[in-house]
């Protein structure tokens, strides 16, 4: 392993880890390059022990002695490779090495990446390819628990479902075409590496209620029976043992803002409400997919 000793964050080498607050930016050249960065020691190791490839690593001076075990662990991993900017475009080289571990100054760290790193080290590692819904459903015939997102795009609030849903036992993890990559940086960071762990997929239409080849007809076409998660009179409320007896339930949960859409309600078969007290009408979607979870999963 070939420990780098960098002293600008203009360095054609450290390119997987420039401009990691822009998210357009992000959302393009990660999924383009076939990269993703995971932050803090915790993360890197759960993206590491489910089976993601490194390919550098990036950290001070200071974390050469406190990061050693990881250092060692990464270099007994062939599966590094080059990362350049070709044409334009951020490029993943096919050829296999052990991974670099690139060390710089922390001021030049916060100029490359663009705030403050309090967690560690960074590490860029090849990025797994997104499966569909109907691919995830497959592999997992005797799941009885499914969470949907819908339209949700703020990382934060995926990577905390994510970390809701393996911590209170759903089998799975559904997208919408229009959600938010659970595996930029921020979202990978708030799931503390669970987007590694919870198997998720992305729907290629939706709703597509009458269709079993993928959206809720798929769901449908499984077993499930598809609940909006909406504060409607009609719904039930969490708590009620009829729920509970459901044999498969998909829970589909909306935006952070306007919630599910109607169009989406209508095609459930049934809704379910979080009551609610002091006249507040609805929770943020992170809380509203932990407190789901808790009352349908365990």
């Amino acid at each position: 392993m070939a420990i780098v000793h960098v002293e600008s964050a203009d360095d054609e080498r450290l390119l997987p880890y420039r401009g990691l607050t822009d998210r357009q930016l992000r959302s393009r050249l990660e999924p383009d390059a076939g990269v993703l960065v995971a932050e803090s020691e915790k993360v890197v190791r759960v993206a590491l022990n489910s089976g993601l490839s490194p390919l550098s690593m990036l950290l001070e001076e200071r974390q050469l002695e406190s990061q050693a075990e990881l250092i060692e662990a990464l270099g007994k991993l062939d599966t590094g490779a080059d990362v350049a900017m070709r044409a334009g475009h951020l490029e993943v080289s096919d050829a296999s090495q052990a991974p670099s571990v690139y060390v710089l100054p922390h001021d030049e760290i916060t100029k490359l990446v663009g705030y403050n790193v309090t967690r560690g080290v960074l590490c860029a590692m090849r990025r797994p390819r997104e499966r569909s819904a109907a691919e995830v459903l497959a592999a997992l015939p005797d799941a009885r628990r499914i969470a949907v997102l819908e339209g949700v795009t703020d990382a934060t609030n995926v990577g905390a479902a994510m970390r809701s849903a393996a911590a209170l036992n759903v089998d799975a993890m559904l997208l919408t075409p229009t959600c938010c990559d659970p595996l930029v940086r921020r979202a990978v960071r708030v799931s503390m590496g669970t987007v590694f762990q919870v198997p998720w997929g992305r729907f290629k239409a939706w709703p597509n209620s009458d269709n079993s080849a993928d959206g809720l007809g798929l769901l449908r076409a499984r077993g499930f029976a598809c609940a909006a998660l909406a504060l409607r009179d009609d719904s039930y409320a969490l708590g009620e043992a009829e729920l509970r007896n459901i044999e498969k339930l998909a829970m589909v949960f909306g935006t952070e803002g306007e919630g599910l859409a109607d169009e989406t309600i209508s095609a459930c078969d049934l809704t379910i409400k979080i009551p609610m007290a002091h006249n507040v009408d609805s929770l943020n979607v992170a809380a509203a997919t932990a407190v789901t979870f808790w009352d349908l999963c365990n």
